[in-house]
């Protein structure tokens, strides 16, 4: 793998497929991942915890996340914290991309 930094357009990274959600992991390791999400409209990630906070940024679109049951919509440039054994959910409004980091602590 070439050790030379690469500029990248988060957005280019990942595409969109029909009636999907997909994934790519840019960075994975023993202290956090960052991983790029592109969802298909109505596409959406079933209720869930995790075992530390989480940090979304919507690259492109729109989503509708519940944090324990509450309902945030966000459009491309906005962030929420999903915070550490929440129950939490992801659905698209429209399609969308985002960006989640996670950092074990």
């Amino acid at each position: 793998m070439d050790s030379k930094p690469k500029v990248n357009l988060l957005t280019e990274l990942i595409n969109y497929a029909d009636d999907a959600v997909v994934s790519k992991t840019i960075i994975k390791k023993e202290t956090g991942t960052v991983t790029l999400f592109a969802f298909d409209k109505d596409q959406e990630l079933s209720e869930h915890t995790a075992p530390f906070d989480a940090l979304v940024l919507v690259l492109d679109g729109v989503a509708e996340i519940k944090i324990s049951g509450i309902p945030y919509i966000l459009k491309k440039g906005e962030m929420i914290i999903l915070p550490v054994n929440k129950s939490h959910s992801l659905k698209a409004v429209e399609k969308f991309k985002m960006m989640l980091t996670m950092i074990r602590s």
